[in-house]
């Protein structure tokens, strides 16, 4: 049954949030207050890791917004090349043993593992994001990636010349076919006849399709010898390549999931990151570990949409309010998405 919790609403803000992730590997543990039973909230990756600028740091800035305001210990892990869903699982029994509550698994790909391990620890909430499980001691943590998607795709329409745009999805399934689809039809709505260029550039995740910024980049590349002047990944670490080519051509990129016109390692990119559609993962990650903290832990699908600022689109670079109309289009798509005379579809 899907349901919207009041607490969803703690989300909002923390995608606003500075990330101060790196691009190290590993576990890494903060000192504490909590006892051994009860230590805190861990979280494990999802493929490209930490310092990816952008899903993967999401949701590390929750983590460490509640570790700040709570006080107690954390972990977070990175995934391995190759592993399987069994190692997948072992991670999250090895956190849940240790006393971490909540456990979240950052990413569709800890579906099975998440349902294994929160049958074998009953009592410790775990969240997944991007994935529905059932279970009674899980968190689905959901998001209406078209929504923002298709803010994208308005903002796309009002800033490209050439009336050729693209997308670039990481791997070709149904989570970013979502993006995919709120894209094409926000640019089809706002400026029709304008030619959406979509690319994936991997049928699995094992192919690195989330985790190969070259491979974005010789995507980007292509597209924008077919006259694409504005490029929208949906790609995890890989959406670097895309915005260092946008940006080597002096086109536009669309970041997604954090506001990558504020990230530290994109900074030599950011005047050609017109803008991004955010997904507040961080918020998700933050409102788990606060229902847990408040003794009324969360469970069941958790729905993130535009009605409760789960979705977005930045207006952190100043030439955004400077395109004619840009942002007077994207207001008017919010108001329609909120209100109903819009519906967005999801493929």
């Amino acid at each position: 049954m899907r349901r919207i919790s009041k607490l969803t609403r703690v989300a909002v803000g923390v995608a606003s949030l500075g990330l101060v992730a790196t691009a190290c590997g590993g576990t890494s543990g903060e000192s504490g207050g909590s006892d051994s039973k009860d230590r805190g909230i861990a979280i494990a990756y999802d493929i490209g890791g930490k310092g990816d600028q952008s899903f993967n740091d999401a949701a590390y800035a929750g983590l460490t917004k509640a570790k700040d305001e709570f006080g107690y210990q954390t972990a977070d892990i990175e995934p391995t090349e190759g592993e399987t869903s069994a190692d997948k699982e072992q991670r999250l029994v090895s956190l849940a043993r240790q006393g971490y509550n909540p456990v979240i698994g950052v990413g569709f790909v800890y579906g099975p593992a998440m349902k294994a391990a929160a049958a074998k620890y009953p009592d410790t909430t775990f969240g997944i994001v991007d994935s529905v499980v059932e279970a009674k001691n899980v968190a689905s943590l959901v998001f209406a990636e078209e929504q923002a998607s298709y803010l994208a795709g308005v903002a796309a329409a009002k800033a490209t010349k050439s009336d050729v745009v693209g997308f670039v999805g990481g791997v070709d399934i149904p989570l970013i076919h979502k993006f995919e689809a709120g894209y094409k039809q926000g640019v089809e709505d706002t400026k029709p006849g304008v030619k959406v260029q979509s690319q994936y550039l991997t049928q699995t995740a094992e192919e690195g399709g989330f985790s190969s910024p070259d491979k974005g980049k010789a995507a980007a590349e292509g597209q924008i010898e077919k006259k694409a002047d504005v490029l929208y990944a949906a790609a995890g670490l890989s959406g670097q390549g895309v915005i260092e080519a946008a940006a080597k051509a002096k086109v536009w990129a669309i970041g997604v999931d954090s506001d990558q016109y504020k990230q530290a390692a994109l900074a030599p990119y950011k005047n050609y990151i017109l803008t991004s559609a955010l997904k507040d993962v961080g918020g998700a990650v933050y409102a788990l570990a606060k229902s847990v903290q408040d003794d009324k832990p969360l469970s069941g699908t958790q729905t993130f949409d535009l009605k409760v600022n789960g979705v977005g689109l930045s207006e952190a670079n100043p030439e955004y309010a400077k395109i004619p109309g840009l942002k007077a289009a994207v207001d008017k798509a919010k108001e329609g998405i909120n209100d109903g005379s819009i519906k967005v579809r999801t493929e």
